[in-house]
């Protein structure tokens, strides 16, 4: 029989902990960061039609729209609502408040500096929690952790919050000690360590095809409200996966050639050129809908 907490554990989980599973340029994903990037900066709400259009404006089939809007609102992301008599969706607190916890990872890249803390956690999970131990190695790699071992964990003290919710939000919190620490010894040098606590050749692959794929983005002189939008959704929705799961380790736990910088700056650039007259955009484009 299961205890009163662990009844609790998926309301509390979806309440706190986002969904990085959709794939990068995927209706459900095109969608979830129109919401966050766009809808959220118009109040939160959108009339069904009106996201239908704007999606197409991105290559994404009506079905394939609402298809997104099913899966968003079985995860909590949504809610339907009619305003003014039109059919539409209200993006819930929890989405709210999971945006707002994005928005400094995903526009402001963090970078460890040379002295900065630690965190460590430590874990001893029973058996009879297995599901939520996995839960919690999964949503610990999916945030910038590193894994020293099956029941030791290593992030940057910045992550330690949201670490901490995680750990809550699985109800793990009984078995979970985390320590603070800012001088670790390591068999060998911190940068062979690193590569073994985190898997730098796939960041380090996801960093390049990031800047190979979007390295003319800044080319681009059709420089109208509407085509920023075009041009920079696609970059935001590919973006916004990588600063999660890169903690942003100090350079000398990084390979020499670490192509992570080069695509913090493309992407910095293409947000001061693109977001605010994209946003700009979208506004004008619902207020014309919402006279219509």
């Amino acid at each position: 029989m299961n205890s009163p907490h662990t009844d609790r554990r998926p309301a509390l989980a979806g309440a706190v902990l986002d969904d990085l599973d959709s794939r990068p340029g995927s209706a459900t994903s095109l969608a979830r960061t129109v919401l966050g990037a766009y809808v959220r900066d118009l109040g939160g709400w959108i009339a069904i039609a009106d996201f239908t259009e704007l999606l197409a404006l991105l290559g994404v089939p009506p079905q394939n729209t609402r298809t997104a809007v099913t899966r968003l609102k079985s995860r909590g992301v949504l809610r339907a609502e009619s305003r003014c008599g039109r059919n539409g969706y209200a993006l819930t607190e929890a989405a709210l408040a999971m945006y707002s916890r994005g928005d400094p990872r995903i526009f402001g890249f963090r970078h460890m500096a040379p002295g900065d803390a630690w965190r460590l956690m430590s874990f001893g999970i029973p058996e009879s929690e297995r599901a939520a131990r996995h839960q919690l190695r999964r949503r610990l790699s999916s945030i910038g952790c590193g894994t020293v071992s099956a029941g030791l964990w290593i992030y940057p003290e910045y992550l330690a919050a949201e670490a901490a919710a995680i750990v809550a939000a699985l109800n793990l919190d009984d078995y979970v000690t985390s320590f603070r620490a800012t001088d670790p010894a390591v068999p060998g040098t911190l940068r062979e360590a690193a590569a073994q606590w985190w898997d730098l050749a796939d960041l380090a692959a996801r960093h390049r095809t990031f800047h190979q794929r979007h390295r003319d983005i800044l080319d681009h002189e059709d420089t109208t409200d509407q085509n920023a939008f075009a041009h920079f959704i696609p970059v935001l929705d590919e973006w916004r996966i990588i600063p999660y799961i890169d903690p942003g380790l100090p350079d000398e736990m990084l390979p020499p050639d670490w192509p992570g910088p080069a695509s913090v700056h493309l992407f910095a650039e293409a947000r001061q050129r693109y977001l605010e007259p994209s946003r700009r955009w979208v506004r004008a484009f619902m207020g014309q809908s919402d006279r219509s």
